[in-house]
């Protein structure tokens, strides 16, 4: 074991720090429930995005992205396009000021607005919503606390622990073990103290990361000024054609076989099915987890669209810091790593190996401590989301409508308690029930583009139409997922969304179109762009002076550059660190040109 005890001293003092946080902030989560879910809506917009981005920054993802840094270079990232990540451009040019504007408090309260109280489907929307939201949470949660137990296990082997623990822990559990030890910090201080604890525990964890990511990224600068990385032809191009065209024989055999399990051979193909999906999925807006619950969380709709504007800009540099120093070394050193594994060569064990081989003492704690507190950041974020639904919109809509701030609080509380208690129950039984897990998340969100993006842009989708969009898509997408995986399922999408578009509009005809006052409330409030013209003529009649919103060319005019400008943060790190001086440059002017623009597009022209 590589730990020196200044590394431990390091994580001990972060774990403290955030029982101290939690502690703090229990009597300011106590005075309402906006105080406790969402900050009073209170809080300044970059504390927010920050906090965001910190989320965003889990373990296995960024285990995900060195991984595929390692065997497609520069390439590597397009392939992120998959969730995608370029929804924070669509999210901060105009749809999170669209949310922010309905001054809800979960994705399920904010169907009101849009549709009502009372109609055919209105009940079932919401109560769908809260399932998805509820079942995505709770799976994140069961696979984050095992992931993380993996991942400290490599650093702290049992043997060293065992004397120390009064009881026995079967090997096959000692990840739940340490996953558990360090989930019961992320659930004190998450629930104590709600929103305040959770953005400023975000806030230090995120200093931490940055701390250990610049490190990383100068110790890998160092090393590969004295040495030549050994890659295919075309690793370092960012740029690609039909095929992908890497070929790793002569060099590290598995990583040819990785390409083709991947299914990433035809990358032309791939790139236009992920941009299909992905732009799709992005005007759809949010899906109800965190990610939405701090929008909501905004003190204005401006702010909201500062906010997301600013978790690429804070999240995507740092982050590829990490992750193209660990593959610089990984590749530099790659024989002295042992990421065997019974199928051949695990590359996601290059993450943990790198840095358990290559970073000094003191370095190693902060970088780890980093990592935890990332599991924390995305732990506590989801818990506060579940916490949010069940209390929002289940506890409060059907239990307890009258129910006292005291009783609100503790209801908090108890749901923290229970979701948590879930989640872990689920992570025991992980290698029984992943298949089945995955399978339900992977209905989920396949079946959620189709209804949730009709809702902003067609005026007739009603709450019928969204019921029966959300069923026919997950059902399509349950059964797809039983049958297709990876690659596989992508190329599927199109035919999936086909079948949720035809749920929508059937539904949609079968109920009556949803009342003329909420749908007006709704334009006049949220002023989305689209097919609203009948509504529009409504609206005009009642109030001369409302002006529609012409912004659709300006959106998609700065949606294409943000989107730019995000891959040119993202690939900006790995040009520096691989010291590629002409694509630095170009890179750099690039981002300093789109900056001047979107002042004048985005930036001077943001409104509440």
């Amino acid at each position: 074991m590589k730990l020196q005890l200044i590394d431990v001293l390091i994580l001990v003092f972060y774990l403290v720090m955030m029982v101290f946080i939690g502690w703090y902030y229990r009597n300011k989560a106590k005075e309402n429930k906006e105080s406790y879910l969402m900050g009073s809506k209170k809080l300044p917009w970059y504390m927010l995005g920050l906090s965001d981005a910190s989320d965003m920054f889990d373990i296995s993802g960024t285990m995900w992205m060195v991984s595929l840094c390692f065997v497609y270079g520069l390439k590597s990232i397009w392939i992120p396009w998959l969730w995608p990540v370029f929804n924070q451009v669509f999210n901060m040019m105009f749809l999170a000021k669209w949310l922010r504007r309905s001054n809800a408090d979960t994705g399920a309260e904010w169907l009101a607005t849009r549709f009502g109280l009372k109609g055919k489907g209105v009940k079932s929307s919401h109560n769908i919503t809260v399932v998805f939201a509820l079942i995505g949470c709770l799976g994140f949660l069961a696979y984050g606390f095992v992931g993380l137990g993996k991942f400290v296990e490599i650093f702290v082997p049992w043997d060293l622990v065992k004397a120390y623990v009064p009881f026995e822990v079967a090997p096959q559990y000692v990840p739940h073990f340490y996953g558990i030890v360090f989930t019961l910090f992320a659930t004190f201080y998450s629930i104590l103290g709600g929103m305040h604890s959770i953005v400023l525990g975000d806030a230090i964890k995120y200093a931490i990361m940055t701390v250990g990511c610049v490190a990383i990224g100068i110790i890998a600068f160092l090393h590969l000024r004295t040495q030549t990385l050994q890659v295919p032809q075309g690793w370092d191009n960012p740029f690609f054609g039909w095929n992908l065209d890497l070929d790793w024989s002569n060099l590290i055999p598995d990583a040819n076989k990785k390409i083709s399990d991947d299914g990433y051979g035809l990358f032309g193909i791939f790139f236009m099915m992920m941009l299909f999906k992905g732009v799709f999925a992005s005007l759809a807006g949010p899906a109800p987890n965190y990610d939405m619950q701090k929008v909501l969380s905004t003190r204005s709709p401006k702010e909201a669209s500062k906010m997301t504007g600013f978790v690429s800009i804070i999240l995507l540099p740092i982050r590829y810091t990490m992750v193209i120093g660990l593959t610089v070394l990984a590749l530099l050193y790659y024989k002295e790593l042992d990421l065997s594994s019974a199928n051949g060569t695990d590359f996601e064990k290059i993450l943990p190996g790198a840095v358990n081989a290559f970073l000094p003492v003191g370095i190693l704690g902060i970088v780890l401590t980093g990592l935890m507190g990332a599991f924390m950041g995305t732990f506590s974020g989801t818990l506060n989301a579940a916490q949010a639904y069940i209390v929002n919109d289940i506890y409060l809509k059907y239990v307890n409508p009258k129910a006292s701030n005291k009783q609100i609080i503790s209801m908090n509380y108890l749901t923290g308690v229970v979701v948590v208690a879930v989640g872990v129950m689920l992570g025991f039984f992980a290698k029984d029930v992943n298949s089945i897990l995955q399978w339900i998340v992977s209905g989920l969100y396949g079946g959620y583009i189709a209804a949730n993006m009709l809702k902003w842009y067609w005026w007739r989708f009603n709450a019928n139409g969204f019921f029966w969009g959300m069923i026919s898509g997950i059902a399509g997408a349950l059964v797809f997922s039983h049958f297709f995986s990876g690659i596989e399922f992508l190329f599927y999408f199109p035919l999936l969304f086909l079948i949720s578009m035809a749920g929508c509009l059937i539904g949609t005809y079968t109920a009556p179109p949803t009342d003329t006052e909420i749908l007006k409330s709704f334009y006049r409030t949220v002023k989305p762009w689209g097919f609203w013209q009948p509504i529009d003529r409504l609206v005009k009649a009642d109030d001369t002076g409302f002006v529609e919103n012409k912004r659709f060319k300006l959106d998609m005019f700065n949606v294409v550059l943000g989107i730019i400008a995000q891959l040119c943060l993202t690939v900006l790190p790995m040009f520096l660190i691989l010291w590629m001086k002409l694509p630095l440059v170009i890179t750099l002017a690039t981002i300093g040109t789109i900056a001047i623009i979107l002042k004048r597009t985005w930036w001077n022209k943001l409104e509440n």
